[in-house]
């Protein structure tokens, strides 16, 4: 099996598993070294665990508890694929560890979880705004929610709260230039990732991952727009680490790529005008 560590951050780890077995290949037993909940984007196998048996194909999801041995086999089809969340105790405990929630399983495929376990995917990719240490925290989340039949309320706040809110987003802009992820903002309020995703997104409207990637497309357009930089060197100084991440994510939200947009702002009409005219993104 193949295993890519996409994320490791604080109270969250994400792990990519590409598995190539098929029915010939004789199943062995496994551990579950901590909590777990898998998004299954591809294929098909048999989960095995505490003398029950679950077939999980495409949108299914496995759970697992730490201490849990199992076993997975591949008796129908060749090979699967899985987005893997593994949490902390402490956020499993926040996110809320209510009984028989958390207890090694599969779960067939719910319509909500496979949405935000394709949005944790594209994060994964590097295709969405949303950072993927909080795809990954909204996706074990509403797991708990949609599992438990719990409807979890809108978070309260008072004007501390704003406060921080505000205090962090100001933070955030400041130094977007650096590598920031959920944990690091999260830290400079004094709450929990997870609540401090929740808070920031109820009273600014984004996720903190959304205000940074803005953020440094803000810095961006003012660098191309009034200095001679280069775009690689106008990419890195804004805080992307891939030139070709930058020219995409600024292309779309733009509309342009970086060379005409910096071609636009010293005058160049016809740019100008080819993107007024341009239909509106539906």
């Amino acid at each position: 099996m193949a295993t890519t560590t996409t994320l490791r951050s604080g109270p969250i780890s994400v792990i990519d598993y590409r598995c190539g077995a098929g029915p010939a290949d004789r199943p062995f037993v496994e551990l579950h070294g901590g909590f777990s909940v898998s998004y299954v984007r591809k294929g098909s196998f048999g989960y095995h665990v505490r003398g029950e048996s679950f077939e999980l194909v495409a949108g299914s999801i496995l759970v697992g508890r730490p201490g849990d041995e199992y076993t997975c086999s591949h008796d129908h089809a060749c090979g699967d694929e899985c987005l893997c969340f593994h949490l902390t105790p402490a956020l499993v405990e926040t996110i809320g560890d209510r009984s028989g929630i958390w207890r090694s399983r599969g779960v067939p495929p719910l319509s909500e979880l496979m949405i935000l376990g394709e949005l944790a995917q594209t994060a994964a990719e590097g295709r969405s705004e949303i950072g993927l240490d909080e795809a990954a925290m909204l996706f074990a989340a509403r797991f708990a929610d949609v599992v438990s039949g719990r409807q979890r309320k809108p978070p309260k706040t008072q004007p501390r709260d704003r406060r921080r809110a505000v205090e962090a987003a100001l933070w955030i802009d400041a130094h977007s230039h650096e590598p920031i992820d959920l944990e690091s903002a999260a830290r400079e309020t004094g709450l929990s990732a997870f609540h401090f995703l929740r808070l920031f997104a109820k009273i600014l409207g984004v996720t903190p991952h959304q205000y940074l990637l803005r953020s440094r497309l803000r810095h961006a357009a003012r660098l191309l727009a009034e200095g001679a930089s280069s775009v690689t060197d106008v990419a890195f100084d804004v805080g992307f680490g891939d030139l070709s991440n930058f020219v995409r994510t600024f292309h779309r939200t733009a509309g342009v790529s970086p060379k005409n947009f910096r071609r636009a702002a010293k005058g160049e009409r016809k740019i100008v005008q080819e993107r007024l005219a341009a239909p509106a993104p539906t």
